[in-house]
């Protein structure tokens, strides 16, 4: 039965650009396709945007923001109308969900349970939050001085293609929530929930070219978005060099930059660590979204006494793992997002065990529905940390698992990489977490548990994982231009 809803998809609503709120072709009447990951089948055609639909869809956005219909709407007002887009993202759940998951190849469950809502969330923790934000002000004896937060205009937000709808709607509801105008260009793998953001914003009563929404080329569109000067933001998530080259066209134009890049996050297992509990939370940080997410605890660092107690253990689990018909509510594990880039995850396989990595289980697509680009969940160990698997990001279901002996290899091991994403530490020795987190360079840590987040507090990485912060009061921060006024008594 899982076989046959793979093949008899149906098609889903061809997509055109959303532009000063409208769904419109692009100039050239060009379009591209999108396909479904579980078969390969087109699921839509997609309007394909070049440099001249790009420039109007900033041209809407700067006109739009210099008329104050938006940047200028009291914030009160600003919040009721992103409050109703998150009410109306809860009311087409289910839609939405449809559509990510085809799209995106994950699971069904995923999708509507947790991405979606998420997404809502993002709406509403912004828009209640920019009712609360505070400004500074200093007196002195003859002069008072006092801040002010002001929208910071344009803003160009570049989506991956691994969790479209929840990062878009984390990156836009923010700008918009700050008084921005923002142009988004989603992946071009998985561009359809995306645009749905268009009807939703139209519903709403978001005023029009407040948000525009753009599918076409990253090399044509992304870079008029990070090089046009009437853009003053740019907020960027994806791999490392794309991040690099969307830096550097940045800087043309001086545009300020939020980057959030590749990750390789160390999962650290202590011999005092509730053992059943890291291997489900390890479970979780590796093959949620087919490993196709930044956060992954990808190196899977287990000190020695236990390695082979957590190896035996995180193994029986894996092979429970069922990947399959991502409309299935039984999945776990959906397909990779596309044919390239599952050559590309069991190609790194190979090299691993070229290099000397040792299979556990997996290294294989999954038998039975060949027509899709499913990949068993796959555990390579014996790992060195100077490996390629284990300095290079796979992004897809393939941890390494990595012996240690004390606490100070654990940490050096797990900084010794360029990125510094993220990373988790499983221990019951409270002091031991606070050592151990303290010293790992990483833009966030989990204690006993994974990818959970307070959208109060900052998130972003370091080192070859990113630039800036954003989340709470750190995206007003970054989305806002502050001014200081000093006023004579």
């Amino acid at each position: 039965m899982a076989k046959e809803l793979i093949s008899n998809q149906k098609r889903l609503q061809d997509a055109k650009l959303f532009i000063d709120g409208e769904y419109v072709d692009a100039h050239s009447e060009r379009t591209f396709e999108t396909i479904n990951p579980a078969n390969n089948q087109v699921l839509a055609q997609v309007a394909s945007a070049d440099e001249v639909d790009t420039k109007r869809a900033i041209d809407a956005a700067q006109r739009t923001f210099k008329s104050g219909v938006w940047s200028k709407m009291p914030v009160e007002e600003r919040s009721e109308i992103l409050c109703r887009m998150s009410d109306l993202i809860l009311e087409k759940v289910d839609e939405l969900a449809y559509i990510e998951t085809m799209d995106v190849g994950k699971p069904i469950r995923e999708s509507r349970d947790f991405d979606i809502p998420r997404a809502a969330s993002n709406f509403r923790f912004f828009a209640e939050l920019a009712k609360y934000m505070t400004q500074e002000h200093y007196d002195m004896s003859k002069f008072m001085s006092f801040s002010q937060y002001a929208p910071a205009g344009v803003t160009s937000l570049i989506i991956p293609w691994n969790l479209p709808f929840m990062q878009m709607t984390w990156k836009a509801s923010a700008a918009l929530a700050a008084g921005n105008t923002v142009v988004v260009k989603p992946a071009s793998y998985t561009p359809l929930s995306a645009v749905k953001l268009g009807e939703i914003a139209n519903e709403a009563g978001l005023p029009p070219g407040a948000l525009n929404i753009i599918t076409g080329p990253g090399g044509v569109v992304g870079t008029e978005m990070a090089t046009n000067p009437n853009v003053r933001r740019l907020s960027f998530v994806g791999e490392t060099e794309t991040g690099k080259t969307v830096m550097e066209n940045a800087a043309k134009s001086l545009i300020p930059v939020s980057l959030e890049l590749g990750g390789k996050s160390a999962n650290i297992v202590f011999e005092d660590a509730e053992l059943d509990e890291a291997v489900e939370g390890s479970i979780e940080a590796i093959f949620r979204n087919q490993g196709e997410i930044c956060l992954a605890g990808s190196r899977i660092l287990v000190q020695e006494s236990i390695y082979d107690k957590f190896l035996d253990k995180f193994t029986a689990a894996v092979k429970q793992i069922k990947v399959g018909n991502p409309m299935d509510e039984k999945t776990d594990m959906g397909a990779l997002v596309s044919k390239s880039h599952l050559e590309t995850v069991d190609n790194y396989v190979q090299i691993g065990l070229d290099e000397g990595a040792k299979l556990a289980y997996g290294g294989e697509r999954a038998q039975g529905i060949e027509e899709g680009n499913f990949y068993k969940p796959t555990v390579l160990y014996d790992v060195d940390n100077k490996m390629r698997v284990a300095q290079e990001e796979i992004f897809g279901p393939v941890p390494v698992i990595i012996p240690f002996k004390t606490e100070e290899e654990a940490i050096n091991i797990a900084n010794d990489s360029i990125y510094g994403l993220a990373g988790v530490v499983w221990t019951n020795d409270l002091r031991r977490a606070h050592r151990v987190t303290s010293s790992i360079d990483s833009g966030l840590l989990w204690v006993n548990c994974w990818y959970v987040r307070d959208l109060r507090t900052p998130f972003g990485g370091s080192k070859a994982s990113g630039i800036g912060r954003e989340g709470g009061r750190h995206s007003f921060e970054f989305y806002s231009e502050a001014k200081t006024i000093t006023i004579k008594k």
